[in-house]
């Protein structure tokens, strides 16, 4: 897949390119302040033998002119009107999109919300300058937008009307997100599976979501997966592997381990980390290793994670930090809120 901009710099781009379109008419000090000059524009206007390629022409000036000596009521007026009243005419979403843009700048994104959705809604896509409308009022809606619902709505469209225009991968993660946000779990699942299966899904660095790629893939495997390593409560689980420890039993310990990216790895490294990952047995640590646990779970413990410090495992890393938390799945109401002993960290705390 070709490199793609990042996405919030395409969307100032084009905010730009249409105020830049606004103001590029470049008119005289006397010309601006002259009411003759759009006397004979709308005069031109009237005339019903005009061309439409002249007819954009004039329209285009007048919003110009408009814009040039700061009468953006005017113009905006002037736009919404014409389009009103000539519903046929090719240009109508590139003028209510000069229209949009205009409440963007002005920071009055309700307005400028309401503008684009009707121009994607209403009417036909439209290239100016190469560039497709539907395309910059779906950037700039996705950024607008409070409702995840209709960002759903514009993720898709972008997907699957201007899939050229943006980095796929992005997209389908960003989807996954906002179904996320609605609990339309099983579109978030797809949407994750589909974003792994991107060739640069494990690469590519996504602005504002950190480990994009260990986020999709745990939720995926572990949707997959059978979830029997779960426990009801942190004392279920604390109890349970505290009994396993001291009987060593290394088979009952290898069961309650979770079996979707468990990780074992120093307080410095990242669950993101390959070497983090891994898939070893108890066996090798507790045989002919005198193991123990403290009676409490660590003080820096919260309500969704947990510490247990043990010892014994290792002449060189003698010290382990068993790490539980509480399963977020709300995609599957009987084992979210449940808890899972997700890791082991070594050594002592930092």
């Amino acid at each position: 897949m070709k490199n793609h901009p990042r996405f919030e710099i395409r969307i100032f781009c084009s905010l730009l390119l249409a105020l830049i379109t606004l103001s590029c008419t470049r008119l005289s000090p006397a010309e601006e302040k002259s009411a003759e000059t759009l006397d004979q524009l709308y005069a031109l206007l009237d005339d019903s033998s005009i061309s439409p390629q002249s007819r954009y022409a004039v329209i285009n000036r007048i919003a110009n002119l408009f814009y040039a000596q700061e009468r953006t009521d005017d113009m905006v007026l002037f736009l919404t009107e014409w389009v009103e009243t000539h519903p046929g005419d090719t240009y109508d979403a590139y003028w209510l999109y000069m229209v949009a843009s205009n409440y963007l700048k002005e920071g009055q994104e309700p307005l400028a919300e309401y503008y684009y959705e009707r121009i994607i809604t209403n009417f036909q896509d439209l290239l100016v300058n190469g560039e497709s409308i539907h395309f910059a009022c779906l950037q700039h809606l996705i950024q607008i937008s409070k409702s995840s619902e209709n960002r759903i709505t514009y993720f898709n469209r972008i997907i699957h009307n201007f899939p050229q225009n943006v980095s796929i991968t992005e997209m389908y993660i960003r989807l996954a997100l906002e179904y996320e946000n609605v609990g339309e779990w099983d579109m978030a699942l797809k949407s994750y599976a589909l974003f792994l299966e991107q060739p640069d899904s494990s690469t590519i660095q996504i602005a504002g979501i950190p480990e994009a790629y260990t986020k999709a893939r745990q939720m995926v495997d572990f949707a997959k997966s059978p979830k029997d390593w779960t426990f009801e409560s942190l004392d279920a689980l604390e109890t349970a592997v505290k009994k396993a420890i001291s009987s060593y039993n290394w088979r009952a310990l290898d069961r309650y381990r979770t079996k979707v990216n468990f990780f074992a790895m120093s307080w410095k490294s990242s669950e993101s980390d390959p070497n983090a990952l891994e898939n070893f047995s108890m066996h090798n640590f507790m045989l002919g290793n005198r193991i123990r646990y403290n009676e409490h779970l660590d003080d820096t413990s919260t309500p969704t994670e947990a510490y247990l410090r043990t010892w014994g495992w290792s002449q060189y890393i003698n010290v382990w930090y068993l790490y539980f938390r509480k399963v977020n799945f709300p995609a599957d109401p009987e084992i979210h809120g449940r808890w899972e002993w997700a890791g082991i960290y070594f050594g002592e705390k930092l």
